[in-house]
C-alpha cells in the first residue's frame, strides 16, 4: 500500500506509461504447452488424500475423540488451499465447533483453529471472537502473537498487529518474516516487503508447500512492482517444486494477458486452472480477458456467471472486493455495490474498505457523502493501487483535478494491480 504523497512530477508517469508498450515478451507458449501436457496429480494433493483417509479412518464412535477430529478438519482445510473447494472449510469448522460443544467449550485449540479458518473466509469478527475464548482458555504465547497480528491485521488494528509483531521476532522464523513482509506491504515499503518474503523462501527449503507459496507471494511483489520478468521467474521456480500452485500459473497467465498481450494463451492458462481447482478464482481471470479483448458480451458473461457462484452464502464476504468492482463496472448495479460495501465496513472498517465505500457512494451520485467518508477515514492512509484510483476518480468527480490527478498516478507505479478496463481509464487520464 500507498501513503499519497502529491509530489510525483507527470512526465515519470508518461515515461512508465511508454514503458508498459515496449516490454519485451516473457511467457513462452512452448512453456505453457509443456506445463499443461506433463500435468500430472500433484504430490501434495495424493498425500493430502492420504492424510485425510487416514485421520477420518480413525474416527470412532467415541464422541469425545478430539485428536482425530482435529487433525482431520486440519487436513480438509489443506486440502481447500490445493483445490479450492470451500465446502471443506465449513466441513472443517463443524467438526471443530462439534469438538468445543462435546468438550462444553474449554479447549482452545478448536477455537484458535476456526479463528484461522474464519479468516480464510473473510469473517473476520468471528476470527476476533474465536481466539477470544481461545485465550481465556490459555495459549502458548507464539499462538498468541502470530493470530493476535492476523486477526488485528485484518481487521486494519495497525498499531496492535505491530506491537505482537514485535513480540513473536524471530528472524529464523518462516511465520514473523511472512508477516514482517505482509506489513511492510501496507506501509508501502515494498522493497522491504520483497525482501522480507525472500527471507522467508530462505528458511524453508525442505518444504515445498512453504516454500511455493513464498515464492508465489514474491512473484506477486514484484508483479506489484512492475518487475515482470523476476515475477515470472519467482512463479516458475515455485511450479518447479510443487506443480499443484495454481496460484503461480495463473500469474503467469496474468503476465501473458497484461504484458504479451496474449489473449488466447492467457484464456488457455485460466482455462487449465478451472479444471484443477473449485476456485471461481480463474472465472474472475476470464472476465479480465474478455476486458482486455474489449469484448463486453464476453465480459457480462463471465461477470454473471461469477456473481452466481460467489454471492452463494457459503462464500460469505470472501469476493466482495470482486463483486463491488464489477456492480460498478459491467454488472451497472450501483446500489447493490453501495449495499455491499456499507455492509463490508461491519465486517472489517479500514481505509481500503472505505475507499470502497466511498467509491459506490460516488457511483449512486452521492459527492458529498463520498467526500465525507474520504476526509474522516481515508485521507493519508495507505491505499492499494485500486482504492488510489477510486480515490482519484471521486476527487475529479469534486472538481479537484490536482488531487484526482495525484492519485491517478500513484495509482499508476502499481498499474498490473489494475484490471484492463481500469487500466485504459487510468492511462486516458495521464495523457
Amino acid at each position: 500500500m500507498r501513503i499519497l504523497k502529491i509530489t510525483v512530477l507527470l512526465f515519470s508517469s508518461l515515461l512508465f506509461i511508454q514503458c508498459k508498450h515496449n516490454q519485451k515478451q516473457l511467457v513462452a507458449e512452448t512453456y505453457i504447452d509443456s506445463l499443461i501436457t506433463n500435468y500430472g496429480t500433484p504430490k501434495a494433493i495424493t498425500d493430502n488424500e492420504k492424510e485425510i483417509q487416514f485421520w477420518q479412518s480413525r474416527i470412532n464412535g467415541n464422541a469425545f475423540d478430539m485428536v482425530n477430529k482435529s487433525r482431520y478438519a486440519g487436513n480438509l482445510v489443506a486440502r481447500f488451499h490445493l483445490t479450492g473447494d470451500i465446502n471443506d472449510v465449513t466441513k472443517a469448522d463443524s467438526l471443530l465447533l462439534d469438538i468445543e460443544n462435546k468438550f462444553e467449550n474449554k479447549q482452545a485449540g478448536p477455537f484458535l483453529a476456526l479463528s484461522s479458518n474464519a479468516i480464510l473466509q473473510h469473517h473476520f469478527k468471528n476470527a476476533e471472537n474465536y481466539l477470544k475464548q481461545a485465550k481465556a482458555i490459555g495459549i502458548k504465547n507464539a499462538e498468541s502473537y502470530a493470530t493476535t497480528f492476523d486477526v488485528d491485521f485484518e481487521l486494519g488494528n495497525i498499531e496492535e498487529a505491530t506491537a505482537n509483531l514485535d513480540k513473536m521476532k524471530d528472524p529464523k522464523d518462516f511465520g514473523y518474516q511472512f508477516r514482517k513482509s505482509k506489513m511492510a506491504h501496507y506501509l508501502g515499503e515494498l522493497e522491504e516487503s520483497i525482501s522480507r518474503m525472500e527471507k522467508a523462501d530462505s528458511l524453508v527449503e525442505n518444504n515445498p508447500i512453504l516454500k511455493s507459496t513464498a515464492l508465489s507471494n514474491v512473484g506477486d511483489l514484484y508483479t506489484h512492482a512492475g518487475k515482470l520478468d523476476k515475477a515470472l521467474a519467482c512463479y516458475q521456480q515455485s511450479l518447479k517444486i510443487n506443480n499443484s500452485d495454481l496460484h503461480s500459473l495463473m500469474g503467469i497467465g496474468w503476465i501473458a494477458l497484461v504484458n504479451d498481450g496474449k489473449d488466447a494463451l492467457a484464456t488457455k492458462i485460466f482455462e487449465f486452472v478451472q479444471t484443477k481447482t473449485k476456485s471461481p478464482d480463474p472465472l474472475y481471470k476470464l472476465i479480465l480477458v474478455a476486458q482486455h479483448k474489449k469484448d463486453a458480451v464476453a465480459e457480462a458473461k463471465y461477470a454473471k456467471e461469477f456473481e452466481a457462484i460467489v454471492t452463494d452464502s457459503i462464500y460469505g464476504k470472501m469476493y466482495n472486493k470482486y463483486l463491488i468492482q464489477l456492480y460498478t463496472g459491467i454488472l451497472k448495479n450501483p446500489g447493490k455495490a453501495e449495499a455491499l460495501a456499507k455492509a463490508e465496513l461491519q465486517n472489517r472498517a479500514t481505509p481500503q474498505t472505505y475507499s470502497w465505500y466511498a467509491f459506490a457512494l460516488l457511483n449512486n451520485n452521492k459527492i458529498d457523502e463520498a467526500n465525507a467518508i474520504y476526509k474522516k477515514h481515508i485521507s493519508g492512509k495507505p491505499l492499494e493501487a485500486l482504492e488510489l484510483y477510486y480515490m482519484g476518480r471521486l476527487m475529479e468527480a469534486s472538481k479537484k483535478g490536482y488531487n484526482a490527478t495525484a492519485f491517478f498516478k500513484a495509482a499508476n507505479e502499481n498499474f498490473y494491480d489494475l484490471s484492463p478496463s481500469i487500466g485504459r481509464d487510468l492511462e486516458s487520464k495521464l495523457e
